[in-house]
Order: structure tokens, then sequence, then C-alpha cells
């Protein structure tokens, strides 16, 4: 039996740790990349960027699923936007893991996110539409993180975290247990959040409070 096809929203380096996690997982076959339009033609693992973002209405009658590729670090703005837009044209965002990840069955992952090698999500924890859980980042119990956000690589998120939407936790960060970080934060890499961070924080400095 085929497997249906899926195209990937964004040509960017995002798309090609994106690609490798979807061979992974192996239930879709990838149709092709959308791009902008300099981008069109080039290839990417194997794989043509094929159309832009105004070909979108025109893809859904031949495409069901999708997944948004491009990554996020300075702002979600170009992942909701692209998310959005093929949510309301009828594209399906399925929940793509990687066979290396644990997700436990007591989580819950939204629509469109995607967790790549070696994370973990564990037990009670809840992961919004449209995320980044990226390779061997760790999402603890009854923790949550809403929509659009973007947990980098080796990221810890303790347990009874909440996380707010459209936020980016950097490499290698740690969000101490119980912490609540507000709506459209930066918690840059390496650093150690102690405190609560309210909407628009941009906790990047030297000082690890």
């Amino acid at each position: 039996m085929s497997k249906p096809s899926l195209i990937l929203i964004g040509a960017g380096g995002h798309a090609h740790a994106c690609i490798d996690v979807i061979e992974q997982h192996g239930q879709y076959q990838i149709a092709g990349l959308v791009g902008m339009p300099e981008e069109m033609h080039a290839q990417h693992l194997g794989y043509t960027v094929f159309a832009t973002d105004s070909d979108l209405p025109q893809l859904t009658k031949d495409y069901q699923y999708a997944c948004v590729t491009v990554g996020q670090i300075q702002t979600p703005d170009h992942r909701i936007r692209l998310y959005q837009q093929a949510t309301e044209l009828g594209f399906q965002l399925p929940v793509i893991i990687a066979p290396s990840a644990h997700v436990s069955r007591h989580a819950t992952i939204g629509s469109g996110t995607i967790v790549m090698h070696g994370a973990i999500v564990n037990a009670g924890a809840k992961v919004g539409s449209n995320c980044i859980i990226n390779t061997r980042a760790l999402i603890e119990h009854n923790a949550t993180v809403e929509d659009h956000c973007h947990i980098s690589t080796g990221a810890i998120v303790n347990g009874n975290v909440h996380i707010d939407a459209g936020s980016f936790i950097g490499s290698g960060c740690v969000v101490k247990e119980g912490v609540a970080i507000g709506k459209r934060c930066i918690a840059g890499m390496g650093l150690t959040v102690r405190r609560n961070q309210a909407d628009h924080a941009r906790f990047v400095g030297n000082d690890k409070s």
C-alpha cells in the first residue's frame, strides 16, 4: 500500500532535519518542498522545491498533508503564518515523531508538531500545535508547551513548567521546575531560567536568574 504524500512548506536548513525525521518516521512520502521564488527547482536531500507559497491553494487539489519546515529562533511569525495558511486551505498537518524519540502515551501532542531524534516528552506533558521539539530536548512530566514554540536542541523543560505560545527555548537551556514563561519569549542558549518570565521577555544575558 502506497504511503500518503506530504508536502514540506519551507526550504531552508531546518527542512533538512525535518526530511530526515520524516523519512525515519516512515508513514509519509515526501512529494517536494514549497519555497521562495528564488528557491524554485533547488534540490534538498533528493527532493525538489516545486512550488511557492502562492501555489498552496492549487496544491490542495493534489495533496492532503503538509508539514511546516521553516525554523524558528527570533520570531515565530513565519511559522504561524504558514501554519494558519495551510490549515485554512484545508491541509492536514500530522504529528511527526522520530522513531528514536520517546513520547509517553500519557502525553498529548498538537497538530503539525515535530518531535525530533532522541527527544523525550514525558507523562502528563502537553505540547501544542506547530511546535518544534528539537533533537534530544526533554519535556518533563506535566509540563505544558503551548502552540508555535521551539524547544531547541538539548533543552530541558522540567516538570510543571508552563511555556506560553510562540516562545523559543535555546539549545542546552534549562528551565527550573514550575517556572512559567510568557508568550513570545526567548531564552538563550545554555542559560538556566529559575524565575517566571513575562510575555516578550528576552532572557539572553549573563545573569542566570
